[in-house]
């Protein structure tokens, strides 16, 4: 009977930036939202800031991510250049270097010497590119997929305390931003949790507990200028 095991880790580069975009989508609009309207403001006045918040963080989010994740795959590619260049010049040093890894990790150096060489014969690049340098085909830099990814998430986070204050009542709309924004966090927090292998509880928790941090200064702020202003 084979034996199938199922495993997290091959989720973690598109949950975190689905997470995060989603994430600071939701909080930072919601905040924005709840600082503007907690100053007096119409909700015209209102609806204006939360979708000039919501497309200037949804660009922020993807130039962001771009320019970040282009810097690892320059890295990337500038370290498998080097090794490729190795491997045709000195390529006895670096089966000597794949062997020490591998005694490293606990082989018999003969043991060792063999599977560096085995797995060199079959592609040499890729087996320093992933034990030397950590670079797999699973993990490896991708700029465009990221900035879209985190564009995408950040906009439809955001749109959420958009919607809703369009249809909450002018008189309770900070309070129902605020109520809607803190429950989605904490249903995106568990879940998030709960695909990474967590505890849902813990995830929900935390991230509703800065959301309600971040939307309570927002909106000190926001009544303490508008009040001025008055």
């Amino acid at each position: 009977m084979r034996h199938r095991e199922r495993h997290r880790t091959d989720r973690i580069g598109w949950l975190r930036a689905a997470v995060l975009g989603a994430n600071d989508g939701i909080l930072s609009t919601a905040s924005l939202v709840v600082g503007v309207a907690a100053s007096h403001a119409d909700r015209g006045q209102v609806l204006i800031a939360g979708v000039a918040g919501l497309v200037a963080g949804a660009l922020s989010m993807a130039a962001g991510e771009y320019v970040s994740v282009s810097s690892q795959a320059d890295t990337e590619q500038a370290d498998l250049a080097r090794e490729r260049e190795e491997l045709a010049t000195v390529p006895a040093a670096e089966e000597d270097e794949l062997t020490n890894i591998y005694v490293g990790r606990g082989l018999e150096p003969v043991l060792a010497r063999t599977v560096a060489q085995q797995l060199m014969a079959h592609d040499a690049l890729k087996a320093h590119a992933r034990d030397e340098l950590g670079i797999s085909d699973e993990f490896i830099a991708r700029p465009l997929q990221a900035a879209l990814a985190s564009a995408a998430t950040f906009a439809a986070g955001a749109a959420l305390p958009v919607a809703t204050a369009m249809v909450a009542p002018v008189s309770m709309l900070s309070i129902v931003v605020t109520v809607v924004s803190l429950a989605s966090l904490a249903a995106l927090g568990a879940l998030a949790a709960r695909v990474g292998g967590a505890s849902a509880t813990v995830g929900a928790a935390r991230v509703a507990f800065w959301g309600a941090l971040a939307t309570a200064l927002s909106a000190g702020i926001g009544n303490l200028f508008g009040t001025a202003a008055l």
